[in-house]
């Protein structure tokens, strides 16, 4: 049996979410992915009109006169969710920690894609594996993703981004659409990004605290890093002591930001003290236009 309490957290969820998906995202999600998931069907001969850039030489050839290739469109996608379920999650100073935001920005994904009729799956990462639950559809299917991400307890607590991902490549052969959510706090995975960027349409998600770009003129505080457990005093007081906090918190922003570039793939920022929704329909609209 489900605690009462537990049931109580996800069915809010689900209420608030259900509203962003059908009143703020509806037809959003189907626009900024329309086309992506495309099928060969058959071989037919030319016809007038036909792009030229779809013939298939190697038929036509055979054949003695022109031949193009046709491709249908996918009546169904797989979305995985990709998510870091590290210790840094844990943290928080606004009304909600970085977890529970990314457990309500995953239900929105979540429910906008079985809306649309597609698969939903979910790996939950630390520095090691911890969930994998295969893509399915279906509210009571979202409804348990929800419940793991919220009240999932982890083995690890570190952040290990190369390892999910190769996981990921492992487990999914056909192209998904994968939201990779995670504060970033991890190194050594540009390889595995790219290579998961070629197979996959690949989204990662930033999550990131208010706390974490920059700290007010509040005095001397111990900061502590979650996943590490390593402990450093800093005295708040002194402008320079604010200021390279901030100007080292912008230096990971934007190497992150220039690798996503690099790589060629979009990328999402969410801010915990801001409304995530106008990020999540900004990116939609933006894959929108460019479709």
């Amino acid at each position: 049996m489900i605690p009462k309490e537990i049931l109580k957290k996800v069915r809010q969820i689900q209420i608030t979410t259900r509203h962003m998906v059908n009143d703020v995202l509806a037809g959003d999600y189907q626009s900024a992915f329309r086309g992506r998931g495309m099928e060969f069907e058959e071989v037919r001969e030319y016809q007038p009109g036909d792009e030229v850039r779809s013939i298939d030489w190697n038929v036509t050839a055979r054949m003695g006169h022109p031949y193009v290739k046709r491709y249908v469109e996918e009546r169904e996608l797989t979305v995985m969710l990709l998510v870091d379920m590290s210790s840094s999650g844990k943290f928080g100073t606004t009304d909600r920690l970085k977890r529970e935001v990314t457990a309500e920005l995953c239900a929105v994904l979540a429910f906008s894609a079985v809306t649309h009729n597609d698969k939903v799956g979910v790996i939950l990462f630390t520095d090691a594996i911890e969930k994998f639950i295969p893509p399915k559809k279906g509210t009571r299917h979202v409804l348990r993703v929800i419940r793991e991400l919220l009240y999932y307890e982890p083995k690890g607590s570190g952040t290990d981004i190369a390892q999910a991902l190769e996981y990921l490549n492992k487990i999914t052969r056909r192209k998904a659409v994968v939201f990779l959510v995670s504060d970033f706090l991890s190194e050594g995975y540009e390889r595995d990004l790219q290579l998961s960027s070629k197979r996959h349409d690949l989204i990662p998600i930033t999550i990131t605290d208010p706390r974490e770009l920059s700290f007010p003129k509040i005095g001397l505080i111990e900061l502590e890093d979650a996943e590490t457990g390593e402990r450093i005093e800093v005295d708040f007081r002194s402008l320079r002591a604010r200021s390279e906090y901030s100007k080292g918190a912008e230096v990971d922003s934007r190497s992150r930001k220039e690798l996503f570039r690099s790589v060629g793939i979009d990328s999402i920022d969410v801010v915990t003290d801001k409304p995530y929704v106008h990020e999540i329909l900004k990116f939609f609209r933006m894959r929108e236009r460019r479709l």
